[in-house]
């Protein structure tokens, strides 16, 4: 379905070329896009466009006067009452009360599809998200991260693209071999082998508690191999059943991917030699200091993609990051043929950005088919003070931990509700508070009383089923709702081109607002004769208003619930 917006830019389309073929105004190139947006002040209208702004200064005339000849050009649309003029030069469109109300029918028609777009064209994207390392427990510093990839996957369906969603394994390098040595030692300390902690192993209390594990199902089985060999095999272990935990604690998130791709599988497969044979023939790679770097004219300075023996006795440890991501992109774009793959990461990782585009354009793909989305960290709080966390150190929340004390739907609302480019507080005392201070309760309340509105009608012997005549909703709070309600395409089309997902709790909370006003405002059931069709039509724009709110709701992956 087309948006109001992409309607209104069309209707003045039309009429920027209606206007010159009249001969009004001289010819001048029509703009690629034309902006449309909402406009501020009630007193203009629904839509504004500042294009005849644009446009003064290749006609040499004020923007007004321009605004002014386009005018009588613009088309009549049956969604539209009037097109004003406003200095010093804006185009403003009114909807039609009438349309407006006839849209309810067309909201519940659309039900859980309401609100999608064409934007995609089934173009395929793969969004990368979460793929911590796996060597131990989701922490809460991966909480944003999951839920800013899931409900950007979810919104790039919506908005008609064909999406996937893909966990990438670091189970290769220096990080599992750590891993690998902490949970041998552990191991062997619980069978009163005394074997030394690494220097930078993990001292937290779950790699312990595999090590019993595994004690309690294996017995000494590795201690009777040699010690790599048995290392190796922990790691290999070990990091099976922290992904089992690392899903599972993922899944009472509500996050699910469709594929759990292995780092260690660009080595196993020989693509991994391949991009570094296509990288040297292509002239990138320079060997210098006993390490292997790349080099490419639009970096500052050489990236290492394989370190020095000095720096990295274990050649299984000298690959960096950015070795690994140059097969994997092209494993995605290339031999998976993914249109467009999404990296979410830590803003940490912003510096790896321009090496991993450089490393694209370097293998032949194009850069333009990466997006980085760089996210800014979360400050936990408890009784406004910050609580501290490090997975290396074992001090850390772990998103299980979240889970269970304030349950998925505060966390995947809060953690929208900021920009990516900002720190985000997340108050664990407002999460779970029964008021209107908290977002999250305030937008599901909303569901809440819709249903019971609805339970309240089938009570007095009326069926909310009948669609009722919406031409009697006329009452200023019920347009409102209306407009909101009308506004969630747009709202997934902006979300979806610009991958701002923050636009959807914004949404949620706005449209919350409008239905308790129109609760506030409008009586909706009332077994008096006189007010039946009003209450048939009301109950029908209740239905519609569920529909929205709860479509908005499950786009972030939050329940839309019945009953609090």
């Amino acid at each position: 379905m087309k948006t109001l917006r992409e309607q209104i830019e069309e209707l003045l389309r039309a009429g920027l070329q209606q206007v010159q073929a009249a001969g009004a105004l001289p010819e001048f190139a029509l703009p690629a896009v034309i902006a449309v947006a909402p406009s501020r002040h009630e007193s203009h209208g629904d839509y504004g466009s500042p294009v005849c702004l644009g446009l003064a200064r290749e006609l040499r005339r004020p923007p007004l006067q321009i605004a002014q000849a386009v005018l009588p050009h613009i088309p009549a649309a049956d969604f539209v009452a009037e097109v004003t003029v406003a200095p010093p030069g804006y185009l403003n469109f009114a909807l039609s009360e009438t349309w407006l109300a006839q849209q309810v029918t067309a909201v519940l028609a659309a039900g859980d599809t309401w609100g999608n777009v064409a934007l995609g064209v089934g173009k395929r994207v793969q969004v990368e998200f979460v793929s911590a390392n796996p060597t131990g427990p989701i922490t809460i510093g991966s909480a944003r991260n999951a839920v800013l990839g899931d409900v950007l996957a979810s919104l790039l369906a919506a908005a008609g693209y064909a999406v996937e969603r893909e966990y990438y394994v670091n189970d290769a390098g220096s990080k599992v071999q750590h891993f690998g040595g902490s949970l041998y030692a552990r191991y062997a300390n619980l069978l009163d082998v005394p074997e030394p902690f690494p220097e930078q192993g993990y001292p937290a209390a779950y790699v312990t508690e595999l090590a019993q594990a595994i004690v309690a199902q294996e017995g000494r089985r590795y201690l009777d191999m040699p010690r790599e060999t048995a290392i190796r095999e922990l790691y290999r272990l070990g990091i099976a059943r922290v992904l089992e935990g690392v899903a599972d604690d993922l899944a009472q998130l509500r996050v699910h991917f469709d594929t759990w791709f292995h780092e260690t599988t660009l080595h196993t497969s020989g693509l991994f030699d391949a991009m570094m044979a296509k990288l040297r023939a292509g002239g990138y790679l320079v060997e210098y200091d006993d390490a292997v770097w790349f080099r490419h004219p639009d970096l500052e300075k050489d990236a290492v993609l394989i370190r020095s023996p000095k720096v990295a006795p274990n050649p299984v440890d000298r690959p960096t990051y950015l070795a690994s991501d140059i097969p994997y992109l092209w494993h995605k774009l290339v031999e998976r043929g993914f249109d467009w793959a999404i990296y979410v990461w830590g803003a940490d990782h912003h510096g790896d950005v321009p090496r991993v585009q450089a490393a694209a354009q370097a293998v032949g793909v194009t850069p333009a088919r990466l997006t980085f989305i760089l996210y800014q960290m979360v400050t936990l709080l408890r009784g406004g003070e910050e609580v501290r966390m490090s997975k290396s150190s074992g001090e850390f929340v772990t998103l299980r931990e979240l889970v269970d004390e304030v349950g998925p739907d505060p966390i995947r609302f809060m953690m929208l509700t900021r920009t990516v480019d900002v720190t985000l507080d997340f108050d664990l005392d407002l999460a779970v508070e029964q008021s209107d201070r908290n977002p999250v309760y305030y937008v599901q309340y909303a569901h809440t009383r819709i249903a019971g509105v609805l339970r309240k009608a089938a009570e007095e012997r009326l069926d909310p089923q009948v669609m009722g005549d919406t031409r009697l909703l006329t009452h200023p709070s019920e347009l409102a709702l209306i407009r909101k309600m009308l506004a969630l395409p747009d709202t997934i089309a902006q979300a979806a081109a610009n991958l701002t997902p923050h636009l959807l709790p914004l949404y949620a909370t706005e449209l919350a607002a409008l239905f308790h006003a129109f609760y506030r405002d409008c009586r909706v059931v009332s077994t008096a004769p006189e007010d039946a069709a009003l209450t048939s039509a009301r109950l029908t724009l209740v239905r519609a208003a569920k529909n929205v709110l709860a479509r908005v709701l499950h786009l972030m992956g939050m329940n839309a619930p019945d009953r609090m």
